[in-house]
């Protein structure tokens, strides 16, 4: 498991961070049992073809086969690929073949699952082909309620003029959420009843080229319900983390990236009681604890 790096706490609003050792009263809430567990893990790319630079496409098969034993053996609730979960393929028969061979091993997870679209995911296929091919949602902008939380999926796989991403119909740094999915979200956000957490593909928190073109329109929404708790994100492929207008944003490490297990990377994230967050990261994913305090 990877070092703390930082640590968090939102009082009233203001995130003051606390590097080093933590203090008594976030020792004492890191040893909070969590309300809800929930695996969390991005960027997979997989693909059976020869690696390019940095990216080992045919060994995402073994880093998820790691993850799903992992998975098995705590049980969170649910798993969240938060999106790449296929890199590009020459063919439309052959991206689902590869998309098939992946998902057979994240079917072998013992509980629910969900998908993220990323822009890789539906270069070669449509967003229909991909979720007819997996266990994706036919939707790929849905919510789910589990433990008086809400969970939000949002879909970043638009070109900015509102044309849905697919069969290599656009460039990956143009990226957009719709008027209607934005809609969508804000009546998801004034109907919870408790806390939010919203997982995303593409950055909300960053400048081009791997942030969603209208990330500060979407900020918004979020900020406007006071209800959202943290973003978790992929894309960049790097461990990342801010916080802005009191709202965590995470950015998880890629799994595609080097060589070997241990250059792997997925997450267990808690939810404590007090809605604080956890997260417990191995191989090159970072922990993170991001403590709210009343």
């Amino acid at each position: 498991m990877s070092p703390i790096t930082r640590r968090a706490f939102i009082n009233r609003g203001n995130l003051c961070l606390v590097g080093g050792v933590s203090n008594g009263l976030l020792a004492a809430e890191s040893d909070a049992k969590p309300l809800l567990r929930i695996g969390l893990m991005t960027d997979l790319h997989y693909a059976d073809k020869e690696p390019t630079k940095t990216r080992f496409y045919r060994e995402a098969l073994g880093k998820l086969g790691e993850a799903v034993e992992h998975f098995n053996k705590q049980r969170p609730a649910f798993v969240v690929e938060l999106g790449d979960l296929i890199d590009k393929a020459p063919t439309v028969e052959q991206e689902i073949e590869w998309l098939r061979t992946i998902e057979k091993r994240y079917a072998q997870l013992a509980m629910p699952r969900h998908y993220v679209l990323g822009n890789h995911c539906v270069t070669t296929l449509t967003k229909e082909e991909f979720a007819a091919h997996s266990g994706a949602s036919k939707s790929p902008h849905y919510a789910f309620d589990e433990a008086g939380i809400r969970f939000i999926v949002l879909d970043a796989c638009y070109r900015e003029d509102g044309v849905a991403y697919g069969r290599d119909n656009f460039d990956w740094k143009d990226t957009f959420i719709p008027a209607a999915e934005l809609e969508w979200l804000r009546t998801q956000l004034t109907s919870a009843d408790g806390p939010v957490i919203v997982f995303a593909h593409q950055r909300l928190d960053v400048s081009a080229p791997h942030c969603v073109k209208n990330a500060p329109a979407v900020r918004a929404v979020l900020e406007e319900s006071a209800k959202v708790l943290a973003v978790f994100q992929g894309h960049s492929h790097k461990n990342d983390y801010q916080q802005m207008a009191g709202i965590h944003y995470c950015t998880l490490v890629a799994m595609v990236e080097g060589s070997g297990l241990e250059n792997s990377g997925y997450t267990m994230l808690d939810v404590l009681p007090d809605q604080s967050l956890r997260l417990h990261g191995f191989r090159r994913q970072v922990n993170r604890e991001l403590v709210r305090k009343s």
